[in-house]
């Protein structure tokens, strides 16, 4: 499931930033083609903005015209988009041709096969998958605006995507939270309050980048041109 139904405002951009060239092609595309390597994968939907939906089909049609890729509408929100991507799938989740889900922005085109598998395989094996990367430097601030450490035992971690979980679990744990009104930030919100999976988190890379601010669509640029740098 590639999330593209968002909208390019903080980067500048006129309309919905997963269209927005980058070292030669589309932002999309480069997500697209890396899922095409994922050979455990038997379907990849991509969620768009309804009114995108064209230039969808152009993207794919011309920049990655070998790989079967399902365009559905997404809704108002990513918690919807996520809920009417599960809704498309379900009748293949319930049969068991689905068993595991991998949720990814189209927004982090720098997320390879080799992470995407590694979503997969942990999923697969624990319930749940999150991509995160160690967060250094923290500080509390109070309302008063006054700093102080961060004084805890746990691990404080930065979450990326993709994200992959138990898919009949999944599709379970989204139909109770539009049931009690609940929209997660990301996936994994949902899974933890409606569903007993477990999610286990793999090692992320600094590299996969959210594209977000101009500033990133500059760096991503430089480094999908130079491919000693793309992620496996």
């Amino acid at each position: 499931m590639v999330l593209a139904a968002g909208k390019g405002t903080r980067v500048g951009a006129d309309g919905n930033k997963a269209y927005l060239p980058l070292a030669g092609r589309r932002m999309v595309s480069w997500t697209l083609e890396s899922l095409s390597e994922v050979h455990e994968l038997v379907r990849t939907v991509l969620v768009v903005r309804p009114d995108e939906r064209a230039l969808a089909e152009q993207t794919v049609d011309r920049e990655v015209p070998d790989f079967a890729v399902e365009i559905i509408d997404g809704g108002d929100s990513r918690h919807e988009s996520e809920y009417k991507a599960l809704q498309y799938l379900a009748p293949d989740i319930e049969s068991g041709e689905v068993d595991v889900v991998l949720i990814h922005d189209a927004a982090r085109p720098l997320a390879g096969p080799g992470m995407m598998k590694s979503a997969i395989s942990v999923a697969r094996e624990f319930g749940g998958a999150i991509p995160a990367l160690e967060a250094h430097d923290l500080v509390k601030v109070d309302a008063d605006g006054n700093v102080d450490s961060v004084q805890t035992e746990l691990a404080l971690v930065r979450v990326q995507t993709p994200q992959a979980f138990r898919a009949s679990p999944l599709l379970r744990a989204y139909g109770e939270a539009v049931k009690a009104g609940f929209e997660g930030t990301d996936t994994s919100s949902s899974v933890e309050r409606f569903s007993d999976l477990e999610v286990r988190s793999f090692q992320g890379d600094e590299r996969n980048l959210k594209v977000t601010y101009a500033r990133d669509l500059f760096l991503a640029e430089r480094l999908l041109a130079d491919s000693h740098y793309r992620l496996s």
